[in-house]
């Protein structure tokens, strides 16, 4: 059992997790990582380097160099994020990398890679982690554990508003497809799937405020 304090919240796209996580670390001065970012990065590096998603060797060369960091928040609430000190906050956002990320976090060889950063971080800070698989897996003994949720057509409403803010605006019904179609291929993966841990408290909030859905929270920790 880890000294530290460890809080996790997982949840599908769109559920609010990573806005929640932020706001509830500033709250208690924990540090926030967010695991989704770290795999949209690697997600990134390989497509602007056009590497296939059946080539380990490459992949593992990256992974073995590459540097993932957070910087401050900006204006809108997003936190930064560097690739080898390039900020690739947009990049990693785009619909590509969105289209792309469910298979790249699929690969045995990249979750066993972040999976590892994440837990040396959780091991030697008080952390709140968001992602798919925190609860279950990367750090199962977590002394809270959270799964949000939300109805479809509302969590892609607010992807959408996300989006639209970062200048990426998008066809709604396109964008709700392509979530449920992330839904499915994370729910459905062998390694890690997306799914609440026995102990998770379950939170659907799909008819709560964002100071709700942080009150909800910070009362229960």
């Amino acid at each position: 059992m880890s000294k530290t304090i460890q809080i996790a919240i997982d949840g599908p796209a769109g559920a609010g997790k990573s806005t929640v996580a932020k706001a509830l670390a500033a709250k208690l001065g924990y540090i926030y990582i967010d695991t989704g970012a770290m795999y949209r990065a690697i997600t990134l590096i390989m497509l602007e380097n056009d590497i296939a998603l059946t080539d380990e060797e490459r992949i593992s060369d990256i992974l073995k160099t590459v540097k993932i960091t957070f910087g401050d928040s900006m204006p809108d609430g997003r936190q930064k994020v560097y690739c080898n000190a390039v900020d690739c906050t947009e990049k990693i956002r785009s619909p590509e990398v969105s289209r792309h990320v469910s298979e790249v976090s699929a690969l045995p060889i990249v979750r066993r890679a972040l999976v590892d950063k994440q837990r040396q971080i959780a091991g030697e800070n008080n952390v709140i982690m968001d992602g798919r698989d925190i609860g279950t897996v990367v750090l199962p003994h977590a002394q809270h554990k959270f799964f949000l949720t939300a109805t479809l057509e509302e969590r892609t409403r607010r992807r959408s508003e996300e989006m639209r803010n970062a200048g990426m605006a998008m066809d709604f019904d396109v964008l709700k497809s392509e979530i449920a179609q992330r839904d499915e291929k994370d729910s459905q993966r062998i390694d890690s799937p997306l799914k609440a841990a026995d102990d998770a408290v379950l939170i659907d909030t799909s008819k709560m405020s964002l100071d709700e859905v942080i009150e909800n929270l910070f009362s229960r920790i």
